[in-house]
């Protein structure tokens, strides 16, 4: 169940993330870490009290201490006037639009995903490139944040199971734990 995109934007979100990220011969891909899962809630973050923007710590628990990262921070009103704006666009408030108007994350999935197609998640993997390669400003962003959600800590919502980071061989944050002076001076 979609967060902040309607189920036919989230079906053609997971199905681009796919292509971006596909699995491959025991890789794991963007539908197996979530990735579609991340940007959804990325796009919505401001659905949830307090907004998922920033979680805390300053440990994950994965490796001892306590599981801080699984709560997330209160924004200051300034933080959450730049992620508001980041996020919704100016939307013609003048708090927002102090350096001019800004078209936010919302809106440029809501067009990007909308140029692709209502039929893109059914048309066949070549005609699914062709379309995300037509609006490279849109494919930049999806690439960015398929990144982040393939690779990012799995308490925002993507790297599902820390699936992405196992693959790299990544162990992911050790803290409070560290790393030995042997692990450090590994080549």
């Amino acid at each position: 169940m979609p967060v902040w995109l309607s189920e036919q934007e989230y079906a053609t979100l997971r199905a681009a993330c796919a292509q971006m990220m596909p699995s491959d011969q025991g890789a794991p891909g963007a539908e197996e870490a979530g990735v579609a899962e991340y940007i959804d809630i990325f796009l919505g973050a401001f659905t949830f009290d307090p907004p998922r923007i920033w979680a805390g710590g300053p440990t994950s628990g994965r490796k001892g201490g306590a599981a801080g990262f699984a709560t997330f921070h209160r924004l200051t009103a300034l933080d959450e006037l730049a992620w508001r704006t980041r996020l919704e666009g100016s939307q013609g408030l003048p708090e927002r639009e102090f350096n001019g108007p800004v078209v936010g994350l919302q809106q440029r999935y809501r067009d990007g995903l909308a140029a692709l197609g209502a039929d893109f998640a059914g048309v066949d993997g070549s005609e699914q490139r062709r379309r995300l390669r037509a609006d490279e400003a849109f494919l930049d962003l999806l690439w960015e944040h398929c990144c982040e959600g393939m690779y990012g800590p799995p308490e925002y919502g993507g790297n599902r199971d820390g699936i992405g980071w196992s693959y790299i061989g990544y162990e992911g944050d050790v803290q409070p734990r560290g790393y030995s002076d042997a692990e450090v001076s590994q080549p």
